[in-house]
């Protein structure tokens, strides 16, 4: 019998490394909730959304929280991965709450400003609308943390 041959199976991914697997499903998770999101805020259904940023709930702050969970559950909070995960997640749930949603805003303003330019304007004739959804409100922000905490909780137990 060869080595290759006894060899046990390779464990499964979640098995492997739970804390990003956690992560990377909490943020499809999350990308595929806005496209229902969207259809009951909008009434239409925008499967961009599966790919876009901004929007309810927040995959960024859904990623992060998922990874510092399951480090959390894995490891324990005691070691350098938490503290890492924790700064980490805070940094993009402020930033996502923050800098991107005035961003989007500031985006949404010029945008109605250059379509009020005069057509012989030389901004007006070359401009490409700036995306306007970028960042997320505090409520966006914290529905994407709740569902990357309960993402990790619910992979707790798979082996």
């Amino acid at each position: 019998m060869t080595a290759a041959a006894s060899a046990p199976p390779p464990p499964p991914l979640a098995a492997v490394n739970r804390p990003l697997f956690s992560a990377v499903l909490a943020f499809a998770v999350a990308q595929f909730l806005k496209l229902f999101t969207t259809w009951y805020k909008e009434k239409r259904w925008d499967s961009r959304r599966l790919l876009g940023s901004g929007g309810m709930p927040s995959s960024h702050s859904a990623t992060v929280a998922a990874l510092a969970v399951a480090i959390a559950l894995e490891e324990g909070t005691g070691g350098s991965s938490f503290a890492l995960a924790v700064i980490l997640a805070s940094i993009v749930m402020y930033d996502a709450s923050g800098i991107r949603l005035h961003a989007s805003r500031q985006a949404e303003l010029l945008n109605q400003i250059v379509c009020e330019l005069p057509p012989e304007h030389p901004v007006s004739s070359n401009h490409r609308p700036l995306r306007e959804l970028l960042g997320h409100t505090p409520l966006q922000v914290c529905a994407g943390a709740v569902l990357g905490c309960l993402v990790s909780y619910l992979m707790r137990g798979s082996k």
